[in-house]
């Protein structure tokens, strides 16, 4: 867990422009108005121990927390966000990215508007799929989330 650099991180990523096109860049998956970056993911968790699963997600969880601790003071004090609501409304709207997605992967997230920048910040687990790794997750969007 390295928090320092991943606030570096999402700095860097609330000031680069987004790629005209859909595709990844050093680690961060891009796409017209929306970045992805995979802060932490674990490994050969898709089809491992469920005990090693449920240790990993509390770990990113706290690391999730920290990074809420550390960017709250700069951006505002926020509820988590719970993202069970946003993946009900996929089934009957349109919801646009990088929403649609964070909510399929995961359960709840911190989400800022980052002032002075025009870009939303959310920091999440990914851990919704069990059959896949788990992440440690932020998105930097354009868009306001739904």
């Amino acid at each position: 867990m390295d928090i320092a650099r991943h606030i570096a991180l999402v700095d860097e990523l609330c000031h680069r422009p987004f790629p005209a096109e859909h595709g990844p860049s050093d680690g961060v998956t891009g796409a017209p108005g929306h970045f992805t970056a995979v802060l932490e993911s674990s490994h050969g968790l898709r089809t491992g121990d469920p005990g090693e699963r449920a240790e990993t997600v509390d770990q990113y969880e706290k690391t999730r927390d920290a990074l809420f601790e550390r960017l709250a003071p700069r951006w505002g004090e926020t509820l988590p966000w719970n993202l069970q609501t946003v993946l009900l409304r996929t089934e009957r709207e349109e919801i646009p990215e990088p929403w649609a997605g964070l909510s399929a992967r995961a359960r709840v997230a911190y989400v800022w508007e980052v002032r002075g920048t025009g870009r939303w910040v959310a920091v999440a687990v990914a851990d919704r799929d069990e059959t896949d790794e788990v992440q440690l997750l932020a998105v930097i969007a354009r868009n306001a989330p739904p």
